[in-house]
């Protein structure tokens, strides 16, 4: 073997590569140590999770004797579930491992209205049974039913949605509806900017009462001759799972419209992955990336818990809003306590101030979970000091998600649960001495000499493990961080690669004339000597 082991300052081997080899062959090593074992392996590592971390889930099935699907949360993402879950979308990415295995990871929106992932799943086939199996999955993990799902139009998603989420609304992504316009209609329409201009009004806007929409849609149509066209009536068909207007008795529907969450979140997946990954790979991957989800939901935690405000007026409505809601919801609350009433569109305000009810006919507060600016101008006209309980939702709280989840992820590489409890509680004590001295620097000088004094006990006592050889398969598990033996009896096989939906490439394969014809005129290197 070319590659060569040294001692690392840790004691023990570590893996270094050769100046000669680059990362292609690193990558062909680990695929000849690991091989045809690599869904057997990934199937052990998550059972050892489950079994380890706590509160850990994970779903897999097989068809004869081959990896199929995959289904995963840990203790974080449940979380985030339990508190994030009313609106959820998911979509479908490629190129994240070796066997095209469809990627789906779901998304849902936090209380910093930042995209969070609530699970996340492979599937070796878009079929409608996979997409089944892994809504099962999903509903099995978390226990509930999300109040809205968004997907693009997939027609094996949507019938999985209507299948497992009996409960749910299914919301189409309107983007990818809207990019279909262009190749709908005649160009000479599509530049008309009078049409797109009432097409778009139409159908993004979230106050319109769907009686009303109807009445529109079929004057925008019979005005610009559309009647006859196929896809606009589908659409109008359909008009219940994609118009803003049919969605708006449903609890915060304002969330999300298309989507780009999803779209979004598995281009940052993708940034950590690979085609030529294995399953190994995909999931160290994976990890590093929710890693730092995770860390940057800490760090907007403490930003908002640490933030302090300039008070705009002297009113104790505003003072309440900075102390209970997030950065983001407090900064809509400020910049509108003092707006103008005269409102460009008529809407009803309507308090009672001894049941301590406010509506407003915008309905901000159903599509966001949030008081609008017509209800807070209102309040502040009557003297309500406070807003009522009832209308701040537990999910835009500063609190809403308890310390103790938000250090889950740090996850011990030992099989023992206990230690894995040590040392996820250490973290969170550690993180919870330096909140608290973190402004004091007399405090934190003391703290951090205390730590010091620990390191250097702990490093006095320490006892190198030695020097020894380790097989390639150790090695490979250290790359990959997989502390489970590379099993001897395989039950689990790789699937075959698959030609996934949208994996492909964009352009038809082209015929071997085409190609010919094409290099026939591509200029050839001319030879020095004779000239041909």
């Amino acid at each position: 073997m070319a590659h060569k082991l040294r001692a690392s300052l840790r004691g023990g081997y570590e893996f270094v590569k050769p100046k000669v080899v680059d990362y292609k062959n690193l990558r062909r090593y680990i695929n000849r140590v690991i091989g045809y074992k690599d869904a057997q392996m990934i199937v052990n590592t998550m059972n050892d999770r489950r079994a380890h971390y706590p509160n850990y889930s994970f779903e897999f099935n097989c068809q004869d004797d081959v990896l199929d699907c995959m289904f995963w949360a840990n203790e974080m993402e449940k979380a985030y579930y339990a508190e994030f879950g009313d609106v959820i979308s998911f979509d479908a990415t490629f190129r994240t491992n070796k066997y095209r295995m469809v990627f789906v990871p779901f998304t849902a929106i936090d209380h910093h209205k930042k995209s969070v992932t609530v699970g996340s799943g492979l599937l070796s086939n878009e079929s409608i049974e996979s997409y089944c199996w892994l809504l099962k999955a999903f509903l099995k993990t978390h226990g509930k039913e999300p109040t809205l799902v968004l997907t693009d139009q997939d027609a094996a998603i949507k019938q999985a949605v209507e299948n497992v989420f009996r409960n749910s609304k299914h919301r189409l992504c309107m983007w990818h509806i809207m990019k279909k316009l262009k190749k709908k209609i005649p160009d000479d329409l599509f530049t008309n900017t009078d049409f797109r201009k009432r097409f778009s009004k139409l159908v993004w806007d979230i106050n319109m009462n769907p009686d009303v929409f109807e009445v529109k849609w079929g004057l925008l149509m019979k005005e610009f001759n559309l009647e006859d066209r196929r896809w606009f009536k589908d659409m109008f068909t359909i008009r219940d799972s994609w118009i803003p207007g049919y969605f708006s008795d449903i609890p915060m529907c304002g969330l999300m419209k298309t989507t780009s969450r999803s779209e979004s979140m598995n281009s940052f997946f993708n940034t950590y992955s690979e085609s030529g990954n294995l399953l190994l790979n995909f999931m160290m991957n994976y990890d590093t990336a929710i890693q730092k989800q995770m860390n940057t939901q800490r760090e907007l935690d403490k930003a908002s818990k640490k933030a302090s405000y300039e008070i705009q007026t002297p009113r104790e409505i505003e003072l309440q809003a900075s102390k209970v809601y997030t950065n983001g919801w407090e900064v809509y609350i400020v910049q509108h306590n003092n707006s103008k009433s005269d409102f460009k569109n008529e809407f009803k305000v309507e308090i009672k101030a001894e049941e301590k009810e406010i509506n407003c006919s915008c309905e901000h507060f159903k599509r966001m979970g949030v008081l609008c600016r017509h209800a807070f101008t209102i309040m502040m006209r009557c003297g309500v000091k406070e807003i009522p309980e009832r209308y701040i939702l537990k999910r835009w709280r500063k609190d809403v998600i308890s310390r103790n989840y938000r250090f889950s992820s740090v996850q011990s590489d030992s099989g023992d649960c206990e230690n894995v409890k040590l040392v996820n509680d250490s973290y969170n004590s550690f993180e919870s001495c330096l909140d608290i001295v973190r402004d004091d620097k007399k405090r934190l000088t003391l703290f951090a000499e205390k730590q010091q004094m620990l390191l250097k006990e702990f490093e006095s006592d320490y006892i190198s493990p030695g020097l020894k050889s380790k097989t390639d398969g150790e090695v490979v598990c250290k790359l990959l961080g997989v502390t489970i033996p590379i099993p001897e009896e395989i039950n689990i096989h790789v699937p075959e690669v698959q030609s996934n939906k949208g994996s492909g490439i964009k352009k038809r394969i082209p015929s071997a004339g085409e190609v010919a014809y094409a290099n026939s005129k591509k200029e050839h290197r001319m030879c020095s000597g004779c000239g041909k």
